[in-house]
């Protein structure tokens, strides 16, 4: 995840036709067993999510893609592709607009945070120096904090409150796993900068931790 400058093409190929072929399972498995309105739901949030992060994986953020984080992202989307759908045959709660307000926040939030880090990053005069600008100001893994907000959305979407386990692990592994890892690496890297940033500034969730 850290570290890696080349393409990695071959990692982002496989991570694209994982989706590609979730998609085809929705339409031929899944959406023929639902509603109008919870395919039309499901329909587009699988859409925008294909749609954004692939933006980002091939336009906006090129970066490098290890092939343990392209399997890992891969069982992901297996998860937000099929698994949400799956479960919006049982929905028992209509939550469709608080998650649809989650859903965009927080796409907004991962993905806007960073594309403004982005020109910071590309300009040589800042090597070895740590951004902690944007929306990073708010939280040191900002990003992260997105990505809990749009899939906690999706997950109401569908109505069925069992779904809600899929967030929920989400937040575990970014707290438990994700994050020390992340910070393991930017401590070493950026040392004090990265030190006094943390001190100063919450991990996850803006003015709470």
């Amino acid at each position: 995840m850290y570290g890696i400058h080349s393409k990695t093409i071959g990692a982002k190929l496989f991570i694209l036709i994982a989706q590609l072929l979730y998609i085809l399972v929705d339409f031929l498995l899944i959406f023929p067993h639902l509603t109008i309105n919870a395919t039309i739901n499901m329909g587009l949030l699988v859409f925008i999510t294909f749609i954004r992060l692939n933006c980002m994986m091939f336009i906006w953020l090129p970066r490098g893609i290890s092939w343990k984080e392209a399997i890992g992202n891969s069982t992901a989307f297996a998860l937000y592709y099929l698994l949400f759908p799956f479960l919006a045959q049982w929905n028992s709660v209509n939550l469709i607009v608080i998650g649809w307000v989650l859903f965009i926040v927080g796409s907004l939030i991962n993905s806007v945070s960073e594309l403004l880090r982005k020109p910071f990053k590309d300009n040589p005069a800042n090597k070895g120096k740590l951004y902690t600008g944007g929306l990073f100001k708010y939280a040191v893994h900002i990003n992260y904090f997105g990505d809990v907000l749009w899939v906690l959305g999706f997950a109401l979407v569908t109505g069925n409150l069992w779904s809600l386990l899929i967030p929920l692990f989400l937040l575990s592994m970014f707290i438990f796993s994700y994050i020390p890892t992340a910070d393991k690496y930017l401590s070493s890297h950026y040392g004090k900068a990265f030190t006094d940033y943390k001190k100063n500034t919450k991990s996850l969730i803006p003015f709470i931790w």
